[in-house]
């Protein structure tokens, strides 16, 4: 190949490269795929409407739990998207009324989020609406949280997030809240906010 061949297909992949660089689809390409993926944004906001959830709030906690992976599986035994235990999920089956329900639904996107919705408002019903809270008992257990909160009150004080004792909890709970507010920022409308 000549020299002036070589010089063209430079300056063309220079062209092709800035393009790609400078275009908007990439950075979205790129944010989606490693910073802050969002996938199954429909089913989100369809059971954000059905359970008075915030569709952030959803995001986040899938970002935590599978970081949107679909077939994800933690060595406790928590299955998909929401990392739902199968105890959890026939618990959520009976109160719901589910009439065939098997562990082998919780790969389905659609069972797996709906159970984890579920999940996440009996928590915010339970705890009050402290968004903290029912993040902490997803993660950690509500009895452990509910031991946290009468240790608090034995010392008559709150409960704060910065008091939560199991590291990992702590640090889920914060990495929860602070993937919502880049969900409510960066995905408005893909979530219906």
């Amino acid at each position: 190949m000549s020299r002036r061949a070589i010089f063209w297909l430079a300056v063309l992949g220079a062209l092709v490269a800035a393009v790609l660089v400078t275009a908007p689809w990439v950075d979205r390409a790129v944010k989606e795929t490693v910073t802050l993926p969002l996938r199954h944004d429909d089913i989100i906001r369809q059971q954000a409407r059905e359970k008075s959830l915030d569709p952030a709030l959803i995001a986040a906690v899938i970002y935590s739990e599978s970081h949107f992976r679909d077939n994800q599986r933690s060595s406790a035994g928590a299955i998909g998207l929401m990392q739902v235990t199968p105890g959890t999920a026939q618990d959520i089956a009976r109160k719901s009324g589910a009439t065939s329900f098997r562990i082998a639904d919780l790969d389905d996107p659609q069972v797996n989020i709906a159970y984890g919705s579920y999940q996440l408002r009996y928590l915010l019903e339970r705890y009050g609406d402290n968004e903290v809270l029912a993040v902490a008992a997803y993660n950690a257990g509500e009895g452990n949280v509910d031991k946290w909160l009468v240790d608090a009150s034995v010392n008559d004080r709150r409960f704060k997030a910065r008091e939560i004792p199991f590291t990992e909890t702590r640090h889920y709970v914060e990495r929860v809240m602070d993937a919502r507010a880049q969900y409510e920022r960066e995905y408005r409308k893909e979530l219906g906010l």
